[in-house]
């Protein structure tokens, strides 16, 4: 165990070495800033920490938890270790826990935790189409009693992916993940039982491919309808220019769904079942197993935003909205440029949607990335869409005042971007550090950049 951040620091001495022989003065205000987290100057420390130094060459996230006076994050050191830090809010100094995996190039392979009723910590991570990882604390919650417990049910256990904890309102604590591949994968729920151990929540997968396809899915999302709400497309390959097929049902248990009529659904949750499919978009047709929104209006409907090729092969932005048991689908956009996603791994966006809101005028507001590989450069727009008709009233840059400061690049290093990583917890807080793009899960070619600095960032509640 690293212990103290003067521990953390001198067993990441070479790195910091290297770091200083390239950017004196960056790393000058990067270890100042550091000693300030650590509790020398506590008046700086309430809003911004620096846990510690991450991997820059790729993407791959980081887990941030909050809890009461407490906050974990676990991370990708510089040297790729999984590593596990905590603190005590608001400016303790951070202990640190080298835990046994180690991250390749692989940006699947985030890592997520979850605090259960008992006050065990879980984590999960470092898995794409591989074994389990899974670790978890004792009912002190402390990172030092972390230890991995794997096997958690012993069965469909071997080639795992995406794994999400879940916390329901009636005290269960649910872990789900994918088993299998991309193109032939099922999707696997897991129940904590009162002593501690896990066992199958379902007696089948909730999705089944049927060894043709997998499903690739947002949530289950609590909507404010007291139901779980879950949007999935269908991947044949592991090309993404495969996905197809945007589908929808919903359940007020996770045991037992529904299409969007009510009508149930028998699992696992299947292609055949073709009063599940919102949009039959076909293989090739420009929708993306990432490119959507899940979210909901006042009258408790849900709505989606995604996006697909029109009739032109331009890619557009869509917005559905369920209406009596029906989807209400509408073009937003008339765009002239085409995304010509394909290939295996992740791959750089070109077109990011943000999570729309609603304003003081009941309208729409939808903002949204652009980024042209042609020319590396990013820009960002803002939509107005009328909500009961779902037109678009106006777009244009974002405003000023909307943009977020902290997304500014620091690093001088070239093709760098900033990342961020929510609050799995309380909320109040996110996490953020800068990374090259993606690069399809391999190595970058030429120079890497210097790891980047992880900061623990205050969420300014009145923006």
């Amino acid at each position: 165990m690293y212990g103290s951040i003067s521990d953390y620091i001198l067993n990441h001495s070479l790195e910091f070495k290297n770091f200083i022989m390239k950017h004196f003065f960056c790393v000058t205000l990067i270890l100042a800033t550091t000693l300030v987290s650590s509790g020398c100057n506590p008046s700086k420390t309430s809003n911004e920490s620096v846990v510690g130094y991450t991997i820059s060459a790729f993407p791959v996230a980081p887990a941030l938890y909050t809890t009461g006076n407490r906050q974990y994050v676990a991370f990708y050191d510089s040297l790729h270790q999984m590593t596990l830090a905590q603190r005590t809010l608001p400016d303790g100094e951070w202990h640190y826990l080298p835990l046994d995996e180690k991250v390749k190039w692989d940006s699947h392979n985030y890592i997520t935790m979850c605090m259960d009723n008992n006050g065990v910590m879980h984590l999960s991570g470092n898995i794409h189409a591989s074994p389990l990882v899974y670790f978890c604390s004792d009912a002190s919650g402390n990172i030092e009693t972390f230890h991995r417990a794997t096997p958690m049910v012993s069965k469909n256990e071997q080639r795992t992916t995406y794994p999400h904890f879940m916390k329901l309102n009636d005290g269960r604590f649910v872990f789900h993940y994918r088993d299998g591949g991309s193109g032939n994968g099922n999707e696997i729920y897991n129940v904590q039982q009162p002593d501690g151990s896990w066992k199958r929540m379902l007696d089948k997968p909730l999705t089944d491919g049927q060894g043709l396809m997998n499903a690739y899915m947002i949530g289950p999302s609590m909507g404010p309808d007291g139901k779980f709400h879950l949007i999935w497309v269908w991947r044949d390959t592991p090309d993404c220019a495969t996905n197809h097929d945007l589908s929808y049902a919903c359940s007020s248990d996770l045991i037992n769904w529904q299409d969007s009529q009510g009508t149930p659904m028998e699992l696992p949750l299947t292609l055949s079942q073709h009063s599940l499919i919102i949009d039959s978009v076909q293989a090739g047709g420009g929708i993306l197993n990432v490119g959507h929104q899940l979210f909901f209006d006042s009258e408790k409907r849900p709505l989606i935003a995604y996006h697909k090729y029109d009739e032109n092969r331009h890619t557009q932005l869509y917005i559905t909205r369920l209406e009596n048991g029906l989807w209400n689908t509408k073009q937003i956009t008339d765009w002239e440029f085409c995304w010509n996603f394909r290939g295996g791994g992740c791959i750089i966006s070109e077109l990011n949607i943000n999570m729309p809101k609603f304003n003081d005028q009941g309208d729409i507001e939808l903002s949204y990335m652009r980024f042209d590989p042609t020319t590396n450069k990013r820009w960002w727009n803002m939509m107005t869409i009328e909500a009961n008709t779902l037109t678009l009233k106006s777009e244009k840059p974002m405003p000023e005042e909307k943009k977020d400061a902290q997304a500014e690049v620091e690093s001088t290093f070239p093709g760098m971007k900033v990342n961020f990583a929510s609050d799995l917890g309380d909320g109040g807080y996110r996490l953020r550090w800068e990374s090259l793009e993606t690069n399809r899960d391999r190595k970058p070619e030429g120079p890497l950049p210097p790891a980047s600095a992880l900061k623990v960032l205050k969420v300014d509640s009145e923006k």
